[in-house]
């Protein structure tokens, strides 16, 4: 499918627009600010877009009004329809946010429950007790996702609600012809509509991709071929960070090996999952990071690695945004995008990525693993491409044998020396086509 050869770019639209935290119901068509935005997305190599929450909704996005209609904050449909075009002309595929689990408290049906009580025929829609109270003093209690009670459980069990998301969704491929969704706390969501939705989704487009947002446990207890095509690689995110932190290659090392590694008993092979160094819900990769040289290496590593590689707006020129500071840190509004050294390394990471059969489909097989320096080889289709990293700040020689003399930097176009190992520099990536 098209996503295991792509590069995402993450955008959180209410937060790069510049929205208000809170509905303040003015129709404002910030979402067209995104039209600028789309030179910088083709330049910097990415080819698919994935948009957190985008429609009507109380605040943050997540607490969903109304799946039909973009949040006025944004702008109208006819608005995000141009920003679609824009983005297809392009080449740039498009991936929405599928907020499914929950609603928030402004959902029409919830207020209809809420003015109607047991008369309303949208009760069933919901987890409901009208023998309690919620915390908002309804006179009923519901269920909230993991106690937030802004946040109001969807029935996924019952048909009508199922009906309803799926008339949503194939309205948001009529009207913008989106190409996939990423399915927010897809861990959450009940499996037997999940299954429903990977073959509703699959007449609507063949190729339409569905993307799970997975923190921790079994990734293919989701993503088989009977849902999911895809997960967050929450794993290997926790790894990128931690091992360049500590001085401790061991960390990625292992997890690569132990989702995508020879082994038989590897879990995760063949499969193609979202990989990142920082999103709308995390610390920004450039602020946790203790040393800031490590940009460059840590980059190289997750464009190197296995997995379909996505890049969160700003953090391409090194946005710093902290979690503790709450998420608006995280959500910052961008006027306009800015280009740097990073930028550029980044988009030669991705070019390489993406031209690479490699890269993108070949296995994990260690070849040098150090505190410091870490090098693996990816193979596939009959290329073999070695990746090697230095997070040292000192030069670094590697002693190993390649099979080859030399090779092909794939992000230089220069040709390596490999006889009797290999020179890495300080603070380095390379890509050498053997």
């Amino acid at each position: 499918m098209w996503y295991e050869e792509s590069v995402f770019y993450q955008i959180y639209p209410l937060g790069l627009c510049g929205a208000p935290r809170q509905n303040d119901g003015n129709l404002q068509p910030r979402i067209l600010r995104l039209l600028d935005w789309v030179p910088h997305i083709k330049k910097l190599g990415a080819d698919a877009v994935y948009f957190s929450p985008l429609f009507e909704s109380d605040a943050h996005g997540y607490d969903t009004r109304d799946y039909t209609q973009l949040d006025v904050r944004l702008g109208t449909n006819a608005d995000f329809a141009r920003v679609c075009k824009a983005l297809h002309e392009a080449g740039v595929r498009i991936v929405l946010d599928g907020v499914f689990n929950h609603v928030g408290r402004g959902f029409w049906a919830f207020r209809d429950v809420q003015e109607k009580r047991w008369d309303s025929p949208y009760k069933d829609w919901f987890c409901i007790n009208f023998d309690g109270n919620s915390p908002y003093n309804d006179g009923f209690w519901y269920e909230g996702w993991e106690g937030h009670y802004e946040l109001v459980k969807l029935n996924l069990r019952n048909p009508q609600v199922v009906d309803y998301l799926l008339g949503c969704i194939r309205g948001w491929v009529d009207e913008f012809d989106i190409d996939g969704l990423r399915l927010d706390v897809a861990y959450c969501l009940d499996e037997d509509f999940l299954r429903r939705l990977r073959s509703f989704a699959s007449g609507l487009k063949p190729e339409f991709v569905l993307i799970g947002e997975m923190l921790h446990g079994d990734y293919k207890r989701l993503v088989n071929d009977g849902m999911l095509h895809s997960a967050t690689n929450y794993e290997c995110y926790k790894g990128l960070y931690s091992a360049f932190n500590c001085m401790n290659l061991f960390e990625i090392g292992h997890s690569l090996a132990r989702q995508f590694g020879p082994e038989p008993w590897t879990l995760y092979k063949g499969l193609h999952l979202l990989c990142f160094a920082d999103n709308h819900d995390v610390t920004r990769v450039a602020t946790i990071l203790s040393n800031k040289e490590h940009l460059r290496p840590l980059y190289g590593l997750l464009f190197g690695m296995p997995g379909v590689p996505c890049i969160y707006y700003g953090s391409e020129w090194g946005m710093q945004g902290d979690k503790q500071s709450g998420d608006d840190a995280l959500r910052p509004a961008v006027e306009h995008p800015q280009e740097n050294e990073l930028t550029e390394w980044i988009a030669a990471l991705a070019k390489a990525h993406r031209e690479s059969r490699a890269l993108c489909f070949g296995g994990c097989r260690m070849v040098v693993l150090t505190n410091r320096q870490y090098i693996f080889e990816r193979a596939a289709d009959g290329e073999r491409v070695l990746v090697a990293i230095n997070a040292d700040g000192a030069p670094y020689d590697a002693h190993f044998d390649a099979g080859a003399a030399s090779a092909e930097n794939l992000l230089t176009g220069e040709s390596v020396s490999l006889c009797g190992g290999l020179s890495m520099p300080p603070y380095s990536a390379q890509y050498l086509k053997v």
